[in-house]
């Protein structure tokens, strides 16, 4: 990478059934989350040309399953620090497996850290998990904010995330869908709810609130395979922003996730 570059991002897998995303810099490779099997995020990994021999730690966002699954397994086979808060810890520390002592940190909320040449900003979303929380990432000028799996997205949070050059949002699903979906009626209160989900709108507003001249790309994130499709996301994402007089297209691009195809690798 150039000096003026800051990173390589690819989001490896986005959606309800695993969440990975790979970031590096000239001195760090990592991975937040690793939410399928280990074979899968190898795989993933291959697809954007990056072998997991290379990575240096995953960053946990929060234990469920769909965040974890494959975090033990590569840890432990390429020998991989793993970074989450102390009650993220507590509540997954089982399910890993074991681990050596030396490859558990804790990264506490709300602050932040450096790891070689960036500085990793943690900041707690509200979302049914034990403390999830999630990171904005800073290098050469240049910052990467990624937020899914939140009911609701507060002032200060927007305060937190405003002015990335690039994004990861959530837009989990189309409300119209989940309320004439199959899913039984708790489930459907659990995901509307405060500690629940970004709809395709809600994720669409917090947008129109913290992307500046400074952000080229938002990716949009975790959408939900039984309410939602890809094109209704980005449909509603794109005439949000455009209600909001922003240029689409022009000073920045709305790009789709996959959940079990990674995006091309993108230099920030």
């Amino acid at each position: 990478m150039s000096k003026q570059q800051a990173f390589q991002i690819s989001v490896l897998a986005s959606g309800s059934t695993g969440n990975s995303l790979y970031l590096e810099t000239d001195k760090k490779r990592i991975l937040v989350d690793a939410g399928l099997s280990g074979k899968k995020v190898v795989s993933l990994l291959a697809e954007v040309g990056k072998k997991p021999e290379d990575l240096d730690a995953i960053f946990v966002t929060h234990e469920h399953v769909d965040h974890i699954k494959g975090v033990g397994v590569l840890a432990r086979k390429y020998n991989l620090d793993v970074y989450a808060n102390e009650g993220t810890w507590q509540a997954m520390d089982q399910a890993l497996g074991r681990l050596a002592p030396e490859q558990k940190h804790i990264f506490k909320m709300g602050t932040t850290m450096t790891l070689g040449d960036m500085d990793i900003e943690s900041f707690g979303v509200s979302h049914d998990a034990a403390q999830p929380q999630f990171y904005r990432f800073y290098r050469n000028n240049k910052s990467f904010a990624m937020l899914t799996d939140t009911g609701y997205c507060s002032d200060y949070l927007r305060g937190i995330i405003k002015g990335a050059d690039a994004y990861l949002i959530e837009s989990n699903h189309d409300l119209e869908m989940l309320r004439m979906g199959g899913y039984p009626w708790p489930l459907k209160q659990r995901i509307l709810g405060d500690k629940g989900h970004l709809s395709n709108e809600d994720g669409a507003l917090v947008m129109t609130d913290v992307i500046t001249d400074n952000t080229k790309r938002i990716y949009l994130g975790h959408l939900s395979k039984e309410n939602n499709l890809v094109e209704l996301a980005h449909m509603t994402m794109e005439e949000t922003l455009k209600r909001y007089d922003y240029a689409v297209g022009e000073s920045f691009e709305i790009y789709d996730t996959s959940p079990d195809q990674a995006c091309a690798l993108f230099t920030l």
